[in-house]
């Protein structure tokens, strides 16, 4: 397998906070704190098309955790929350089937 420029890290976490981001310029944009199990992280993710802020809490998703922070509108959004387009092209959470241990790495 050749070597990349970067390892990218993806983790399971489970979100513990999430509240609507109307400050940036995208639509639906929600302020995601996630539970990686040794810490907990913040994302910015345009969820807000398929998911209300309290059914976010307590879902497990996939996060990207080792790209690196941005600031997105005042917030610094340390992972990538996963997901892939809908129908509609509005993103839809990657989330593990069953409950698994935080933190854990996507092979």
């Amino acid at each position: 397998m050749a070597d990349t420029p970067f390892d990218v890290r993806i983790q399971v976490g489970r979100v513990t906070r999430a509240e609507p981001f109307p400050a940036t310029r995208k639509p639906n944009m929600m302020k995601l704190w996630i539970n990686i199990g040794e810490e907990e992280i913040q994302s910015c993710a345009q969820t807000g098309h398929h998911y209300d802020p309290g059914e976010l809490v307590g879902r497990q998703v996939l996060c990207a955790t080792s790209l690196g922070t941005v600031n997105i509108a005042g917030f610094e959004s340390q992972a990538l929350t996963l997901g892939v387009p809908g129908e509609n092209g509005n993103p839809v959470l990657i989330t593990p089937d069953h409950d698994v241990p935080l933190g854990g790495l996507l092979h």
